[in-house]
């Protein structure tokens, strides 16, 4: 009997056995199911870790998407330094915005509006686009490294199927082909029956150039805001400076700056001579500004007379003092009403028109007696009548002559609050006799009587003052050199071509074949090649590339490339399904793509 009659005649006569194994079977079948979910459960992924996490964060800010979004905020950052006034530059301006708009200020303060250089938030940005730069670039220039020692790929085989090609018949031998491509500056490098050469390596030098300048001049910068200082301060003939953080008008240092790092040098303001076009369509146009200064280097060192002018500062050590404006400083004695001298001395006036140096002067008199006085004075360089009133008519001072305007009364000196040596406030004081919009002018050695016995002024001569500002900044030259390095890199990178040519020479037939490496460069690199490959066939003498990059240049390829790049993609382009056929000569790496 067959076996599935014997199994149907055991179903029908014994179902109990069928009973008994189903449970049997059933927890089989239970325990394959459950077997079968695990194995399809998928595993659960390993966490990162810390130092997963540290070397993702770490490839993320060297990147150069992180860069270029930092460098956007560094310059969007730097737009509240010039829309809100800055306590470093102005902080009178700053108090003021405190006065008018107290809550709007508050607010603006404690994001640091008004430190935006100093801040927190500025200085990491700062920081951060550092490190994100040298973390990006100092890979790349190991790479470059490594990769200008590599020698230029072996030949495809098929190299009628590159971009340029061109195949001939003549006696061409590899060694006249490398000796060609040499003069044209290539790299070379010869195989069994084939030339390799390459050019146009400097063209990822400039660009490493570009940002290795780009680091040093932000280092540069950084270091000028820390150990630099700027300072202004305005000199009247006859007066000295000396370079001390009390002497200043103005003074701006950086964070690390105390006040035993300024240079001790100090000077004597001798003269100031400014000259002027006399006559024509250009009278009064200035011609030349010259100060003239005795100048201690050090409070040991011998005086030296230097002229100081417009764009040539005075250099002490490498701390500057650059002339940048000059005006008049006309010359009063004030008596009081006790006949006591209580003003001698120059006054600085401020020009209000830069055509005729017409300026206006504020005298402050605190200790005069019986009651504080003060003077608006409008000084006049070279004076004509017009109807009832006095112009100027030119810059230089040839008819000097001041119209004074007295008051008497407080100044409010005592009440704390600061106020402008070139303001006067008028609401405590009261006119001393009938003020009129043209007073008759007085002329050097004039007096003028006070009314209500008040005192006197005289108007006493004329004297010029000068502004300066000092500076002091130790990344200055590297920063200018760093600014033309960066110019020179990357006029190296947008105008050098990376090209590669091969030759195969073969039964007196020669294959020549090139690609340019750089997009939008074939145009100018089928001109070249036209001329390598004349030169090959023995033709006339064509003009040498011209030298743009050094034969020992290279452009770096990407770190972990694997050994066959161009070739394997040259060799791709000529025959998709067969490899490249042509042995390297010892020591030959194919870069990559």
């Amino acid at each position: 009997m067959s076996a599935p009659d014997d199994l149907a005649r055991a179903v029908r006569d014994e179902p109990a056995l069928l009973d008994e194994a189903a449970p049997r079977d059933e927890a089989a079948a239970g325990a394959g199911t459950e077997a079968g979910d695990a194995a399809r459960e998928p595993a659960r992924p390993v966490g990162l870790g810390l130092t997963g996490w540290l070397r993702w964060a770490w490839r993320t800010l060297t990147s150069m998407r992180t860069a270029l979004i930092l460098l956007f905020l560094f310059a969007l950052g730097s737009v509240p330094g010039s829309v809100y006034p800055q306590r470093g530059v102005d902080p009178g301006r700053v108090a003021q915005y405190f006065k008018d708009s107290p809550t709007q200020a508050k607010w603006l303060d404690r994001f640091w509006l008004f430190d935006v250089f100093t801040s927190p938030w500025f200085a990491a940005i700062y920081l951060l686009l550092f490190v994100s730069l040298a973390g990006c670039v100092f890979p790349r220039a190991l790479a470059h490294l490594r990769e200008i020692r590599r020698r230029p790929p072996a030949a495809p085989r098929n190299l009628l199927r590159l971009p340029h090609s061109e195949e001939f018949e003549g006696d061409l031998t590899v060694d006249r082909a490398a000796a060609v491509l040499r003069r044209r500056r290539f790299r070379v490098v010869t195989g069994d029956g084939w030339v390799a050469a390459e050019k146009g390596y400097l063209r990822e030098t400039g660009n490493l150039l570009f940002h290795i300048a780009l680091l040093v001049l932000l280092f540069a910068v950084g270091a000028g805001g820390l150990y630099g200082y700027r300072g202004n301060v305005l000199v009247v003939e006859g007066d000295g400076f000396s370079n001390a953080v009390a002497a200043y008008d103005r003074f701006m240092p950086g964070s690390r700056v105390t006040a035993e790092s300024l240079e001790p040098f100090s000077f004597t303001l001798k003269d100031f001579e400014a000259s002027y076009v006399a006559a024509g369509a250009k009278q009064g146009q200035p011609l030349d500004y010259l100060a003239r200064l005795e100048v201690q280097d050090s409070p040991e060192s011998a005086p030296r007379q230097v002229d100081l002018k417009v764009n040539e500062p005075l250099d002490v050590s490498g701390t500057l003092t650059y002339l940048i404006g000059h005006g008049y400083a006309p010359t009063f004695r004030v008596t009081d009403g006790e006949g006591q001298v209580a003003y001698d001395g120059p006054v600085p006036c401020l020009a209000g028109d830069q055509a005729t140096y017409t300026s206006e002067c504020v005298i402050k008199v605190p200790d005069a007696r019986p009651s504080q006085l003060g003077f608006l004075a409008r000084f006049l360089p070279t004076t004509v009548p017009n109807g009832d009133a006095w112009v100027s008519v030119f810059p230089g001072a040839a008819n000097p002559t001041v119209q004074v305007f007295p008051f008497a009364g407080d100044l409010g000196l005592r009440s704390g609050r600061p106020q402008s040596v070139y303001q006067l406030d008028t609401t405590r004081l009261k006119p001393l006799g009938k003020m009129a919009a043209q007073p008759a002018p007085l002329n050097v050695g004039d007096t003028k009587e006070l009314a209500d016995g008040a005192g006197k002024i005289q108007f006493t001569g004329v004297k010029e003052w000068i502004s300066l500002q000092v500076t002091y900044d130790p990344g200055r030259e590297p920063a200018l050199l760093a600014a033309a390095a960066a110019v020179i890199g990357l006029v190296l990178s947008l105008t050098i071509r990376r090209r590669r040519v091969w030759v195969r020479v073969k039964d007196g037939r020669a294959t020549v074949g090139g690609l340019t490496r750089t997009e939008g460069g074939g145009a100018a690199f089928a001109e070249e090649f036209a001329q390598i490959v004349t030169a090959l066939r023995g033709g006339p003498p064509t003009e040498d590339a011209t030298p743009d990059e050094p034969r020992d240049g290279d452009e770096p390829g990407r770190p972990g490339a694997p050994v066959l790049g161009d070739s394997a993609i040259v060799a791709g382009q000529a025959e998709p399904d067969e490899p490249p056929t042509g042995t390297a000569a010892p020591g030959v790496r194919p870069d990559e793509e």
